[in-house]
């Protein structure tokens, strides 16, 4: 079986909509004409990553699964500088006060991904582990 790449160059362009938000003027950024390849002014690299594959799954399985891009400062020009699968590297991004643009995700990336996780298999359930009966209380002690 030939071994499935974990990283995938894309491209896209950033474009800026003005608009209005209770009377003050700002600028919603989106991702425009993303594709595979380096044909766009902004080519980031996918990588995949076995650690993250719990999340790969759980976007694949939403309504719309999406790539996340981070973007520079919030309140600044975006200037993209990574591109993730996870939603959970996203969160980490917005909490470090990044701006995050959000795009669909290509039904030829979906794709990919899909055989990275069969190559690779799913991640282990990380579910909740039963405690033993009184592990974690304190015991009383008899006199």
């Amino acid at each position: 079986m030939a071994s499935i790449s974990s990283h995938r160059p894309l491209s896209f362009e950033v474009a800026g909509e003005p608009l209005v938000i209770k009377g003050f003027p700002t600028t919603r950024w989106r991702v425009v004409d993303l594709a595979p390849g380096e044909a766009g002014p902004w080519t980031l690299d996918l990588q995949l990553y076995m650690t993250e594959r719990a999340a790969y799954r759980f976007n694949l399985t939403s309504r719309t699964p999406r790539l996340f891009i981070r973007a520079g400062e919030a309140g600044a020009t975006p200037r993209p500088d990574a591109i993730t699968a996870s939603q959970e590297v996203a969160a980490g991004w917005l909490d470090g006060e990044h701006r995050v643009l959000e795009v669909g995700m290509p039904l030829a990336i979906q794709a990919w991904l899909e055989a990275y996780l069969a190559q690779h298999g799913e991640a282990p359930d990380e579910g909740r582990k039963k405690k033993r009966k009184g592990a974690g209380r304190a015991r009383e002690l008899q006199a």
